[in-house]
């Protein structure tokens, strides 16, 4: 029998790793942005189309993702995903048309990283029943490693060969280190039986999730949230080269938003065990720091559906990120500059925190809208 307290660890550390090969691969098409400008002549627009390409068909894989973890486990399906990550960044680096980009990228690279971040989430959670915060708290902290890490070195390689190359050595990071640490990854045991224990709620139907108010109060406050910051991160390193700044060091301010969002992550998970996830989303969002919408589900869906329940929210945040990212280049491209996509990016914020208001208590979750 597999000893949970320490198993968990491998798991949950598999799981970082993975997210942080992954996330900060997607994140780096930021750093592509000017170089693909440059090289191939294509509209920062035209690439803002692919990060939402990207992030739609994320959002849509994540939900399937989600149903499939509950059903067979994290680890078949990560495999599955690594090896679509690793072949869509190999393929990137032979495109010489933009459609070819938006297979290679927007749908291979996107259907492979959306493997992971669900199946991952809702295993490390299974695994740490009295700990949820700190392991979904870990497991998205890869986020921002992945940044600190990807970007620079994307950048680094752009400068020292071409983006194909980096293209072509990042698809082989992919495989190297997802392929092995999916291996890592069990299903957590089942959990001792207590008295104090509620019983199993009932299945989780597809109408009772997308007809329950608290469903959408979670999911489009996480919408909001990712609208909100996704276009500002995605145009960081263009928006600091345009005003002068040096192209590795736009790229490690990109890196160190990376750094920053790892201390938040991890701070709102340890957070969460001790004062509720609720009153942590709500600090969260004004402090601006990425709360833990994982946990947030949890609570109110349940484990047996949380694959399925946390796919669906996390489906619905995809298309912020996309939105986010793709409006802020055709801001850029019709008034050349980006003031209006940060200003728009603060009121889309504090909807946000209005959304996270509307939030009943756990009791009323599966109450149809």
């Amino acid at each position: 029998m597999i000893d949970r307290s320490s198993y968990g660890w491998v798991v949950l550390g598999a799981a970082f790793v993975i997210i942080t090969m992954a996330i900060g691969t997607l994140f780096c098409l930021a750093v592509f942005l000017k170089p693909l400008e440059d090289s191939m002549g294509w509209a920062r627009s035209s690439v803002g189309g692919i990060a939402l390409l990207n992030w739609i068909v994320m959002g849509l894989g994540s939900f399937v993702a989600g149903y499939l973890s509950d059903r067979f486990g994290a680890r078949p399906v990560v495999l599955g995903g690594g090896v679509l990550l690793g072949a869509g960044l190999l393929l990137s680096a032979q495109v010489l048309l933009l459609w070819q980009f938006y297979i290679t990228f927007g749908l291979l690279v996107g259907f492979g990283v959306s493997c992971f971040y669900v199946p991952l989430t809702v295993s490390a959670i299974r695994w740490f029943e009295h700990r949820r915060g700190m392991a979904a708290s870990i497991v998205s902290s890869g986020n921002g490693l992945g940044t600190l890490a990807l970007a620079p070195l994307t950048r680094w390689l752009i400068n020292a060969y071409d983006w194909r190359t980096a293209f072509v050595i990042l698809g082989e990071l992919a495989f190297l280190i997802v392929i092995p640490a999916a291996f890592l990854l069990r299903r957590a045991p089942a959990a001792a039986a207590s008295p104090s224990r509620p019983g199993p709620p009932p299945a989780l139907t597809s109408q009772a999730l997308w007809t329950s108010r608290t469903f959408w109060a979670i999911a489009l406050t996480h919408f909001a949230c990712c609208a909100a910051h996704s276009g500002p991160i995605f145009h960081m390193v263009s928006h600091a080269i345009d005003q002068g700044v040096p192209p590795l060091a736009a790229a490690g301010a990109l890196g160190i938003s990376g750094l920053t969002s790892i201390i938040g992550r991890v701070g709102t998970g340890i957070v969460a065990d001790r004062f509720g996830a609720k009153r942590t989303l709500l600090t969260g969002l004004v402090l601006t720091v990425m709360p833990l919408y994982a946990v947030v589900t949890r609570e109110y869906f349940g484990e047996r559906a949380m694959g399925t329940a946390y796919g669906g929210v996390f489906f619905i945040s995809c298309l912020g990120m996309g939105l986010g990212s793709y409006a802020g280049g055709i801001i850029h491209d019709l008034l050349g500059s980006y003031l209006w996509l940060f200003l728009g990016s603060g009121a889309i914020a504090t909807m946000a925190i209005v959304l996270a208001l509307t939030l009943r208590p756990p009791r009323s979750a599966l109450r149809p809208a």
